[in-house]
């Protein structure tokens, strides 16, 4: 590497603590969520000043001193931006909102999408403590194969988590909904075309129905359901038209002619997921033989091909094994699956950021 005033080691150094300490990035994101910073600068007019923020957000007194660090923090991380230079923590400081926080504020007009707070409160409420025993899961932690760093943190599944606590439940729902809304909102204005001879469709592992309710709006000929387990709808009121089916994915599926699966596949591992798909294959065969099809809104690792995304997917891959059995899959993994499965046919594109979107047929 050279002597220890190159540049290699330098940038090395620097790069190592940046790794070293880079969840307190995921930490910061979280704080500012429940601090409701860029709620307050939104309602400020677009940009506030530290007086203003004091002013609103949930801070005591003893701890008002700290915020301008934190402030600092969010705007060094690309969270925020600051009118004067990022370095200071001076009182004079003005903050504006960048387009990341802007997908943080409810507001549709502001970030022209739904607010995505509730997704980052659902990704880091739980699964910060359960990569803590990443190490100790690679050195043989858990009693069974199947066993993740979740599990040993907290003594159960993801599923059975959300099985036993209400709340725990409705944080993640009301989490994944909201990426949901993003999503579908994306899918119909510009894939419309897979909706295409769909008369009915039935989102498998659809939790609250967001993805459901988007598709029934916009293509109201195409009668939607739901399908999920009975704690996770047993709740939930019909709306927009869209119906809840209480049932499990992997003993049977209602007949229809298109089976949609978000973000479920990439939970279970190739066995289950061959599972899964073998019962959607039997309820698009029972619907319509000729032109049923699976829509699956997944990553492709390596689709689109660009450095930014990959890192995501991969990122998001390693939270996939902290968390599930599952993991996020290359163009190759999945036609292993397909295939596996009896599926003769699929075609994959880019969708929305790390998404793509695949079309498969019997």
């Amino acid at each position: 590497m050279g002597t220890s005033s190159s540049p290699e080691l330098l940038q090395a150094h620097v790069e190592l603590w940046n790794l070293t300490y880079s969840y307190h990035k995921s930490m910061a994101l979280q704080c500012a969520v429940e601090l409701g910073i860029p709620d307050a600068i939104q309602h400020s007019g677009g940009s506030a000043s530290l007086a203003e923020l004091l002013a609103v957000v949930p801070v005591p007194e003893l701890r008002k001193s700290y915020l301008p660090r934190l402030m600092r923090f969010l705007v060094v991380t690309g969270i925020l931006a600051v009118e004067n230079s990022p370095t200071t923590t001076a009182g004079g400081s003005v903050y504006r909102l960048t387009p990341l926080s802007r997908l943080l504020v409810d507001d549709v007009h502001v970030n022209g999408c739904t607010n995505l707070s509730p997704f980052v409160l659902a990704q880091t409420s739980r699964y910060v403590r359960s990569a803590m025993h990443l190490a100790e899961w690679f050195k043989g932690g858990g009693a069974a194969v199947d066993d993740t760093p979740f599990t040993l943190a907290h003594g159960m599944t993801p599923w059975d988590a959300c099985r036993r606590d209400p709340q725990i439940n409705k944080i993640i729902m009301d989490g994944l909904g909201s990426d949901s809304q993003l999503t579908l909102d994306f899918v119909v204005t510009q894939c419309g075309e897979v909706f295409d001879g769909v008369g009915t469709l039935i989102d498998v592992g659809g939790g609250n129905g967001t993805s459901a309710r988007v598709i029934a709006r916009a293509f109201p000929h195409v009668k939607c359901s739901v399908l999920d387990l009975p704690h996770v709808i047993s709740n939930i009121h019909p709306s927009d038209g869209v119906e809840y089916i209480e049932g499990d994915m992997m003993s049977s599926i209602p007949n229809t002619d298109a089976v949609l699966l978000k973000h479920v596949l990439h939970d279970w591992n190739d066995e289950d997921c061959v599972k899964i798909l073998k019962q959607c294959k039997k309820a698009i065969l029972s619907a319509k033989p000729l032109k049923g099809k699976v829509i699956i809104i997944e990553t492709v690792v390596g689709c689109p091909t660009k450095d930014i995304m990959l890192e995501a997917q991969v990122t998001f891959d390693l939270n996939m094994m902290v968390t599930t059995p599952g993991q996020e899959r290359d163009e190759h993994e999945w036609c292993k699956i397909f295939t596996a499965a009896g599926f003769r046919h699929h075609k994959t594109r880019p969708l929305l950021g790390v998404l793509s979107i695949i079309e498969l047929y019997p």
